[in-house]
């Protein structure tokens, strides 16, 4: 049975009645070029998945439409029945077309029909947390979430959904959604550059919600890929290492869920979250996305 770790970068938090190791793991990069299709190295991606749990990581983050659907087979694969301590967190409200875009799928038929193959592919009989997609590929995109939410609402009262999140969502969606039942996460895009979320992050935290960003190195510019990469050599460490250490030191209620398809390289991305860094650093980092 695996435990919580202790030993790794930032300890724990609470995702309503589940607790998980802030340093997770996304499992977008499993899956095939461009997110579509089987992975590369199906071993390979088996081992990394393995290797997750080895080193005590207990979130998981995933969707149905990694693949679409290979992904979610692969983690069940590798890892059911799954460790009691491991929670795998899963996004519907978005689908993959022959072009490999992300066109929307929120009608109440989609959003049930992508819960059953969540549970299907996963199996699992109910899911720990599911987010609701919004927006698309540019970022939060404004409107109400009522009818997809409520439909999740729906399920989550017949009991194949846990707790529930939303992803890529504006302030007001996040407020809507609080409106209509209960939250354990927001899932945005956020880094060093892209600071548009601070005062929501203080904001969840303060009534006890997790903020999972992801891409921890997208849409950097020149000038502040730059800046990230002078404090790293300074600190002997990767830029990555230097972004990840910074987010879990932004907010107690921070979770990390980079991805990555090599065992080796989530050993690293694991070590190089732990990197300490003073108070000089951290206003250095901070000038990057002013």
């Amino acid at each position: 049975m695996t435990t919580l770790s202790t030993s790794l970068p930032g300890g724990t938090w609470t995702l309503g009645d589940m607790d998980v190791t802030r340093f997770g793991y996304g499992a977008m990069q499993l899956a095939g070029p461009g997110v579509m299709g089987p992975p590369a190295d199906h071993d390979g991606a088996v081992a990394v998945l393995r290797e997750v749990v080895d080193l005590g990581i207990t979130h998981i983050d995933t969707a149905g439409a990694y693949g679409p659907r290979f992904t979610n087979q692969l983690i069940r694969e590798a890892l059911h029945p799954y460790p009691e301590a491991l929670r795998v967190v899963t996004k519907v409200g978005a689908e993959r077309d022959r072009q490999g875009g992300w066109p929307p799928a929120r009608t109440p038929g989609d959003v049930r029909r992508a819960v059953h193959e969540n549970l299907e592919d996963l199996g699992l009989d109910v899911l720990d947390l599911v987010n609701l997609r919004l927006g698309d590929a540019t970022g939060p995109q404004p409107g109400s979430l009522a009818e997809p939410f409520e439909t999740l609402v729906e399920l989550q009262r017949q009991g194949l959904i846990k707790h529930l999140g939303v992803s890529n969502a504006t302030a007001e969606q996040i407020a809507e959604a609080r409106e209509i039942a209960p939250i354990v996460c927001v899932q945005n895009m956020y880094n060093l550059a892209h600071r548009h979320d601070d005062e929501l992050i203080d904001a969840l935290a303060g009534e006890g919600i997790a903020y999972v960003p992801f891409f921890p190195l997208g849409g950097f510019s020149p000038l502040q890929s730059s800046a990230l990469t002078n404090v790293a050599t300074r600190l002997e460490a990767t830029p990555m290492s230097v972004a990840l250490a910074w987010l879990l030191r932004r907010s107690p209620n921070v979770l990390l869920i980079p991805g990555t398809s090599s065992a080796a390289h989530l050993r690293e991305n694991v070590a190089g979250a732990g990197l300490s860094l003073s108070d000089e650093d951290l206003a250095e980092l901070d000038r990057i996305g002013r």
